[in-house]
């Protein structure tokens, strides 16, 4: 099982969610800040400091023979071309619990 991480720009948050609905029974999505290589200075009151870019993290765990299928899907669908796009990250996942029951997945 995997964890798949993608921090995107919030405008792209609805076409991807309606395109993994067939893919994926559940997802986590999140508000997030922060910047990468763009970074942006503003200047306050004549002190400069670091603008932190609004994005959206979206969090799915899902079966190792999804994944590839799912990053296509979310490249696609997240990519205009600019800087700022984002980041997908892969990461396993060794146990899930549910909650409720407290039984293994």
């Amino acid at each position: 099982m995997k964890l798949i991480q993608c921090i995107i720009r919030a405008e792209k948050l609805d076409q991807i969610v309606s395109q993994l609905g067939e893919w994926t029974p559940g997802l986590t999505v999140a508000d997030v800040h922060g910047h990468g290589k763009q970074q942006r200075i503003g200047v306050y009151r004549g002190i400069q400091y670091r603008l932190l870019s609004p994005k959206v993290m979206i969090e799915i765990a899902t079966e190792d023979n999804k994944v590839d299928d799912l990053v296509k899907i979310l490249i696609k669908i997240a990519r205009t071309g600019e800087a700022g796009d984002g980041r997908i990250f892969i990461l396993p996942v060794e146990e899930a619990y549910h909650v409720r029951t407290g039984f293994m997945e």
